[in-house]
């Protein structure tokens, strides 16, 4: 089958550009034109419509850039999987990581992989998980790790891997530690988070996992912090609370893999505690090949590993 003709159209829905979009195909201009043009007359009807230099897809250009990128992600299932029958251990497997996560993940677990699937070229992408997301869905991406959304989306299919528990966290000795309660369900003292609405609030922006979970949670329980700084960067907001500028929400497992310059103190928060699951997500419907299941295993012993040896000091 010729695919050529639908990635010529879903280049021209992506630039909205026919300039940019032959640049990016390689063709002429008045190649990619005259192709639209053949193909708008054998359909009967427009797939765009031009305004100026931009062309936006009709409503008959909607339904077949849909389409047309499910007959794509079907042929690129079929490419993968008969390339797993016919050669088990060539291949490549494109994952996403959320940008902290690869941070302490990838170290982890990929020369574990490569030990096991030399053959294998592994790419990987950074980005939010809500970019992560649109990675599977459009087939750039087998496998992405990140914390499980409160909306599912139908087309994602979420496998656990962790129990991650949320804390709040403040520098060593900070006068609100005196207030925390022991907590039996969680290896951590309790904290009233309401304690905290004169404390300066670190948090990360609102398309990454973490905000949106807090964001939910708080929102819940009528809590709106007055004072706020955001910054993507959760390293950053980790230094920051360990020289006492601040108070920040983070899931232990980065504090686990985070090197801190200054001791801090972290407290649960919630009935009994705060927690959000830790997934591997991957296309429903797509197929995954054999090494695919091989890295997400690699992942889930990793935490497996971390869950049982535990810790309480972090400095």
């Amino acid at each position: 089958m010729d695919f050529r003709e639908l990635n010529y159209v879903l280049a021209i829905e992506k630039y909205q550009n026919i300039t940019k979009a032959a640049d990016s195909l390689y063709v002429s201009q008045p190649t990619l034109s005259k192709f639209l043009m053949n193909l708008e007359n054998t359909l009967g009807q427009k797939l765009f419509r031009k305004l100026g230099n931009k062309y936006i897809l009709t409503y008959a250009g909607e339904q077949y850039v849909k389409t047309a990128k499910e007959i794509l992600m079907l042929k690129s299932n079929l490419d993968i999987q008969l390339a797993d029958i016919l050669k088990r251990d060539i291949g490549v497997l494109n994952v996403a990581f959320p940008r902290m996560r690869c941070i302490y993940m990838l170290p982890a677990t990929l020369p574990l992989f490569q030990q096991e699937h030399p053959n294998i070229k592994v790419n990987v992408f950074e980005g939010s998980s809500d970019e992560n997301d649109k990675r599977l869905l459009d087939g750039k991406a087998e496998i992405a790790f990140y914390s499980k959304p409160d909306t599912l989306n139908p087309q994602i299919d979420y496998e656990t891997l962790n129990k991650e528990e949320l804390l709040i966290c403040l520098c060593k000795n900070h006068p609100l530690g005196r207030y925390a309660q022991p907590n039996p369900s969680s290896r951590y003292p309790r904290m009233d988070p309401m304690l905290l609405q004169n404390e300066l609030i670190l948090q990360l922006m609102p398309e990454q996992r973490t905000r949106q979970l807090t964001d939910r949670y708080f929102a819940n329980i009528g809590l709106k912090f007055k004072n706020v700084m955001t910054t993507s960067s959760l390293p950053a907001i980790m230094e920051l609370v360990s020289v006492g500028y601040g108070a920040a929400f983070i899931f232990e497992t980065h504090l686990m893999h985070h090197t801190f310059s200054k001791p801090i103190d972290c407290y649960s928060f919630g009935e009994p505690k705060t927690v959000s699951d830790f997934v591997v997500a991957h296309r429903h419907g797509g197929y995954l090949p054999s090494y695919a299941h091989d890295f997400i295993r690699i992942a889930r012993d990793l935490f497996d590993t971390s869950n049982a040896s535990g810790f309480t000091s972090l400095e």
